[in-house]
């Protein structure tokens, strides 16, 4: 579906767009996050995985590989912030 690849293109790019305005965390870097520390490098190789996904050609298993991916690319922007409100907690209690 091409107007499902389309949204998701802007959804992936408006989403870097929003990341600093989302972050209002008490410590700015992620040194003092170690699990995101983790995420971060998860990131790293996701889009590192979705380069190379794009540039296979469009069969059988490399599209649900390229779904997978991009479900697992969006889904770091959502546990993302949650892990750093319970890292936050945790400091805080």
């Amino acid at each position: 579906n091409k107007l499902g690849g389309v949204i998701a293109l802007v959804m992936s790019i408006g989403i870097l767009f929003l990341m600093p305005l989302l972050h209002t965390n008490e410590t700015r870097g992620l040194q003092f996050y170690p699990l995101n520390q983790i995420l971060f490098w998860y990131m790293v190789i996701m889009i590192l995985l979705l380069t190379w996904i794009g540039a296979r050609p469009v069969e059988a298993p490399y599209i649900i590989t390229g779904q997978i991916l991009t479900i697992l690319y969006f889904s770091y922007y959502i546990i993302n912030p949650l892990i750093i409100k319970l890292w936050d907690n945790m400091l805080n209690s």
